[in-house]
């Protein structure tokens, strides 16, 4: 079996270690005897997603995120049409905001992809935290870093947790992130999927099964993966 993850534009949105769920995702698979293969897209690359099994939107700063954004418009069509297709989706931060219809800052709106009913508005103070957030999907919380000045409101959709310590997407509501369809959309980095091994095999699995009709994944020895996730949960909790 092989999966073919795609890492979108790494020059601009990396801001927070994302290369590191890229590597975390390829080895995870290779432990298991899947192949993983990584292509890195930048501005000027076109993006076939038919040829994509995961793809990666990390975090940037506002104007790397309005640079993006002006490239993804002119893809937005295929990018939707991969979403609605249960093409499976890790974004973070940045990405995550981009995911949504649009980001209003004091600079101005970003106009976002709508390739999910969300949106954000610019709040003070910065949202700075660790956290720790539970969804029932996952057999142990899920734990990382969060820092954003954005307040993301998702409305009716499903979120990616509720939180147990920490802000989430906007300080008021509980919830943390997204899940739609095979998205995955967050504020959590730190990078993530190390010190959550559980989402990093969601991801895997949900790409396996729309590729090849299932997929089950040999258990593998995450002590250290969860007792890093346990720190966390035992400081803050």
């Amino acid at each position: 079996m092989k999966i073919t993850i795609g890492h979108l534009y790494p020059d601009l949105l990396n801001l927070y270690g994302d290369r590191g769920n890229i590597q975390c995702m390829r080895k995870r698979c290779e432990w298991r005897g899947i192949e993983a293969e990584i292509r890195e897209f930048q501005l000027t690359d076109p993006i076939d997603f038919a040829e994509l099994d995961i793809v990666l939107l990390g975090g940037g700063s506002d104007r790397e995120q309005m640079l993006v954004c002006e490239k993804l418009k002119t893809i937005q069509k295929d990018f939707k049409a991969y979403v609605e297709d249960n093409g499976v989706v890790i974004a973070v931060c940045g990405g995550y905001q981009l995911l949504g219809h649009y980001y209003d800052t004091d600079d101005g709106r970003i106009e976002g992809l709508s390739l999910v009913d969300l949106y954000t508005e610019q709040g003070s103070p910065r949202l700075i935290s660790n956290i720790v957030i539970e969804n029932e999907l996952f057999s142990c919380p899920i734990v990382g870093f969060e820092n954003h000045g954005g307040r993301t409101y998702i409305g009716d959709n499903q979120p990616l947790g509720r939180v147990k310590f920490g802000f989430g997407n906007n300080g008021k509501d509980g919830a943390e992130g997204i899940l739609y369809k095979n998205v995955v959309g967050t504020y959590l980095h730190g990078p993530l999927l190390p010190k959550n091994p559980q989402v990093c095999d969601y991801l895997i699995k949900k790409a396996l099964e729309r590729k090849y009709g299932s997929a089950d994944l040999a258990p593998l020895d995450d002590s250290q993966e969860l007792e890093a996730n346990r720190y966390i949960v035992e400081r803050f909790c």
